[in-house]
Parts: C-alpha cells; sequence; structure tokens
C-alpha cells in the first residue's frame, strides 16, 4: 500500500512531507497527546534508540493535532532529537486511519489511536502497528527493521 503524502509543520514551524524522505526508511507514528504518560514514555523510547535507527537509514516523525508550540514544549523539555508534526486539523491523522472512536473509563469519544507506519523508500507501507506498547515500541522497530531492510 502506498503512503500518503502530507506536509505538517514540526515543533520549530519547519515543513515536512513523506515526499522529501523519498529514499530513506521512515516511521511515522501517531500518538494522542503531547506530554501525558504513554506519550511521554513513546517519545522517549524513539529519542533514546534514534541512533541504532539512524545506522539503518530510518526518520522518525510522530504526529498528533497538538499545536506547533504544545509541541516545542514537549520536545524542549524531554530534549527530543526528531520532528514532531502538528496535524490540528486531522486530515492526515485520517488519511492514515489513526482517528476513531475509542473508550476509556466508561466513555465514549473520539481521538487518536497509537499507530504506526514502518514505510521503505519507495513510499510503501512494509508495516502497520495497530496496537503498540509506548515502552519498547522503538526496539519492535529495530528488530522488524533488520528482517526488511
Amino acid at each position: 500500500m502506498k503512503a500518503k503524502d502530507f506536509n505538517l509543520p514540526d515543533q520549530d514551524g519547519v515543513m515536512h512531507s513523506l515526499s522529501q524522505y523519498k529514499g530513506k526508511w521512515v516511521v511515522v507514528y501517531f500518538y494522542p497527546k503531547d506530554d501525558t504518560p504513554g506519550c511521554t514514555k513513546e517519545a522517549c523510547n524513539f529519542r533514546d534508540a534514534l541512533g541504532d535507527l539512524q545506522k539503518l537509514g530510518v526518520v522518525i516523525l510522530g504526529v498528533s493535532k497538538d499545536s506547533v508550540a504544545s509541541h516545542k514544549k514537549f520536545s524542549e523539555k524531554y530534549h527530543l532529537n526528531f520532528p514532531i508534526l502538528s496535524d490540528e486539523s486531522k486530515e492526515t491523522i485520517k488519511a492514515y486511519h489513526a482517528w476513531g472512536e475509542k473508550k476509556f473509563m466508561g466513555k465514549t469519544f473520539e481521538g487518536i489511536f497509537r499507530t504506526t507506519y514502518l514505510i521503505d523508500g519507495q513510499g510503501e507501507v512494509r508495516k502497520a502497528y495497530k496496537k503498540v506498547d509506548p515502552a519498547s515500541h522503538a526496539t519492535e522497530i529495530l528488530h522488524d527493521m533488520k528482517l526488511l531492510a
């Protein structure tokens, strides 16, 4: 399946599109909210594994509906070393099927599913992760990259 291109600002207001990373492996991970326990764990997990992922030619891009300003604070607080993209319109989030009905503590609401896509250098989705453990997700991707690359 071909991954959908996007054009979104990161925590510094710099625009990123999937097509600009042609020829590289890209991890696009969708997360619900800046500075919440699971999302912080996942972002720090990617931060700490970035060197190993980069050795395999992988680019990490986080995406949520939080604002650029929120991303800036989150990125600085946890010293994130990769772009986190703001999709306030939810257009890209929906295009990647990472938005929908969720249930929490008996309530039903719309929100972002913690979903990740591993995309090859030709823009093909090579793996979709629908159930993600924020604490070990980067290790899982490293393992899969060794099998796929």
